[in-house]
């Protein structure tokens, strides 16, 4: 029993995973510390032996350089080209999560993908 389990907490681990977090805001410091959350958490998971994907610490550099639109309805599709390849999810409660569009948005896209959601607190 204990080697099945342990090859379901390896193969979890192997799993690529999405973590989901606010970002969008007017206040460009809000958004650069959501980021620097983001990465974070990224790192602690990553440090954990999780496969995880983020949006926003893997985007947001890019969209600097590119003077690319920091808003969910600009990102939306590939947003959801990513999560096509995902097994679950991870919600970062930062304050604002729950009013994020693009949190709320991605939540919606787990559901019809039956993609697993767990939560994280930063």
């Amino acid at each position: 029993m204990l080697i099945k389990t342990l090859r379901e907490i390896a193969e979890r681990r192997r799993q690529l995973v999405y973590l989901a977090s606010p970002y969008s805001d007017t206040d460009w410091q809000v958004r650069l510390n959501r980021f620097e959350c983001a990465c974070k958490a990224a790192a602690k998971l990553m440090s954990d032996g999780v496969f995880i994907y983020s949006p926003i610490a893997h985007t947001h550099p890019i969209a600097l350089a590119g003077s690319l639109p920091p808003d969910f309805d600009f990102w939306a599709a590939y947003d959801r080209a990513i999560l096509q390849c995902c097994k679950r999810m991870i919600v970062l409660r930062l304050p604002g999560w729950e009013q994020s569009k693009g949190v709320s948005a991605e939540l919606v896209i787990a559901e019809e993908l039956g993609i697993t959601v767990e939560y994280m607190d930063p």
